[in-house]
């Protein structure tokens, strides 16, 4: 017996208040008792009230609540309720933070982490098993597509669980913010309709609106060919070069280039030249847009690590040998301006498609979601595990589910302006899935694997050792006497994806994986849209003439011919602009306001978390002050807590 002081919290969402009766019980180990309150929740809101109760409840366990509706069920988004007992009972927290609809009893659990027992008539166990099955209800599996990921069972937004989906002021952001880009688009198209686009200069022509600092850096130098070098160490999409350890076998030189091969072995011997090769891309279908067919190809291209850090590139094969042309053609920093440009060209659209599909598309979003879906169904809300990856998951699945339905659809934005639109982006997926490995996620194995370790200028690679660094020091405390996954998500065991663990270091690493994948990793892939694709030349979504086969008749006309044509380039800074900013409601790395822990130990945790945060924040900072070209895609400011955009 005693008085409880209660305090319910309601989200600051739009409409996260409601007009409707809420109905409250204190749950406790001796006993339960019905609160007597008329709480109408206001948004952004903690209510507070005292209520007497007769009868000793014991140490509380669960609060149970009900919404009563009469004409309309307005529902609730509750963030957590905290009750303080009688005389010097602890404060025990019930998180939520889900949306309340209906007029059934919701029963949230005391937030202390909990795993499972072996006692039947524990009440938690019997909440977690009532609590799992209507999750498997809610939360099914789908094959989008054969030999891809599994995927959240939703064929548009509106089919998701409402908890799933963006809140309403996310929501208006999204789409307000699409209509107002098409409408610049719109503008763009009009203002160049007289206008020739014959030159490079006239892609100035549409270069207006909203852009980055290093956006108008890349438009100034995105000819040179150390920029070119850079961008596979720090640019939008750092995944793929690696070190070279031989010649590579497609790499066929011609008689006459006996001095190039003497310099390439001379780089190999210095352990100095690295490659970047698409062969992923060969064979894949081209779009055919509005009528015009467009291009792929598939290049090579080697490069020398200067003693400055200066990552030049040496050759590039467009093509790889066939039995048709066993020997294509190799592009050499001294030949024509104007054929060596056209070859880098090449490069970057080709960078641009493995960009987008396998290391954004595949390698972040379908991997995250993965991971929100198994975490829904296989962790019940007591788990630790569960409290540590759900922060992780917000927004994933509406916005994957957006991509599926607009980007990557029949009719989608792959379609209308991307050259492995048309059914080649879904071939190159599942190419991609299948090179797809447990290692590929975890940069301490991918970063040596590729022969990246201790690279002075290779900014991603240093960021993104410490960013794993920190999270695996993190993720320890959600890890404790856990050993399986549950559901593999459509990954086979051939790929290296554990199926349970053997030790405490090989969960951890898991679970690191999980966190880096959804947070940093996704942050370095995405946030690289906005800088190095709002230049359009510096990496065409498509190209609309052939690969050149010789160097003598590349022109001008050849070059603006192959880029994007008006249209298409304006639909390529619309959408990279759309989907690479910062979002408005943007909840960095760490920064989650949900409570879901509440031992101090775990808070302590977090704590030291994000004081560890700060301080690779502040080390990044001085060390880009130093720098012409500032690496800020991993600063953990500039990094979502989860796959929202």
């Amino acid at each position: 017996m005693g008085r409880y002081l209660i305090r319910v919290a309601t989200g600051a969402w739009l409409f996260s208040g409601s007009h409707n009766r809420v109905q409250l019980w204190l749950v406790g180990v001796l006993g339960e008792a019905e609160l007597e309150l008329q709480l109408r929740p206001t948004r952004g809101q903690e209510e507070e009230f005292e209520h007497e109760v007769p009868e000793d409840l014991g140490p509380l366990q669960f609060v149970k609540l009900r919404k009563h509706h009469s004409l309309v069920d307005n529902a609730w988004f509750c963030d957590r309720i905290t009750v303080q007992g009688p005389g010097a009972c602890l404060e025990a927290a019930f998180p939520c933070y889900r949306w309340v609809q209906g007029e059934g009893v919701l029963s949230l659990p005391e937030g202390t982490a909990r795993l499972a027992g072996d006692n039947a008539q524990d009440m938690f166990q019997k909440h977690r098993e009532k609590e799992l099955k209507e999750r498997r209800q809610t939360y099914c599996w789908a094959t989008w597509k054969e030999g891809l990921p599994l995927t959240i069972a939703a064929g548009c937004e509106n089919d998701l669980p409402l908890n799933m989906r963006f809140h309403e002021g996310k929501k208006l952001d999204f789409e307000w913010s699409l209509k107002t880009r098409a409408m610049e688009m719109v503008l763009k198209r009009v203002y160049t309709l007289l206008s020739s686009w014959k030159h490079l200069e006239d892609f100035d022509q549409i270069f207006w609106g909203q852009k980055s600092t290093l956006a108008e850096k890349v438009h100034q130098c995105w000819q040179d060919d150390e920029l070119f070098g850079y961008q596979f160490l720090n640019g939008a999409n750092p995944m793929l070069l690696r070190r070279s350890t031989c010649l590579p076998s497609r790499l066929v030189l011609p008689l006459g280039m006996e001095e190039l091969q003497a310099q390439l072995e001379k780089e190999l011997q210095n352990s100095s030249l690295f490659e970047a090769d698409f062969i992923l891309l060969d064979g894949i279908p081209a779009n055919v847009i509005r009528g015009e067919k467009q291009y792929l190809a598939a290049p090579l291209v080697m490069l020398k690590m200067e003693p400055s850090g200066k990552l030049l590139p040496m050759v590039i094969q467009i093509q790889p040998p066939n039995p048709s042309f066993p020997t294509p053609p190799l592009f050499l920093p001294s030949d024509p301006p104007l054929a060596w440009l056209l070859a880098k060209s090449w490069v970057r659209n080709s960078d641009f498609q493995l960009h987008q599909l396998q290391y954004h598309l595949l390698n972040t979003h379908l991997v995250a979601e993965v991971v929100a879906v198994a975490t829904m169904r296989c962790l019940p809300e007591l788990h630790p595990v569960f409290k540590l990856l759900i922060p992780h998951t917000r927004y994933t699945m509406e916005i994957n589910t957006r991509a599926r339905t607009q980007l990557i659809s029949d009719g989608g934005i792959f379609d209308k302006g991307v050259s492995t639109g048309g059914g080649g982006h879904m071939q190159l997926l599942r190419r991609a899935m299948a090179h797809l490995t447990y290692c590929s996620l975890c940069p301490p194995d991918d970063l040596a694997d590729r022969g990246l370790l201790g690279l002075p200028s290779a900014l991603y690679a240093q960021d993104a050792l410490r960013l794993w660094e920190i999270i695996a020091r993190w993720v320890r405390v959600g890890a404790e006497k856990w050993r399986g996954i549950g559901e593999r998500g459509g990954f086979g065991v051939s790929s290296g994806f554990p199926v349970s663990f053997q030790s405490q270091n090989q969960l951890c690493h898991f679970l690191t994986m999980c966190v880096f994948t959804c947070t940093a990793q996704h942050g370095a892939i995405n946030q690289g849209q906005l800088d190095w694709y709002a230049w359009v030349p510096n990496a065409p979504c498509t190209m609309r003439m052939p690969p050149p086969t010789t160097k003598e008749d590349v022109t001008m006309a050849t070059v603006m011919g192959s880029l994007p044509d008006v249209q298409q380039a304006c639909l390529q800074m619309t959408i990279t602009w759309h989907l690479g900013r910062r979002q408005p409601d943007m909840v960095p790395l760490g920064h989650h306001k949900e409570k879901y822990f509440s031992s101090d130990k775990a808070k302590a945790v977090l704590n030291q978390f994000q004081t560890d945060l700060e301080d690779l924040e502040r080390e990044i900072t001085a060390r880009n002050e130093q720098l012409d070209l500032p690496y800020e895609y991993l600063k953990p400011s500039h990094i979502e807590n989860s796959v929202t955009i």
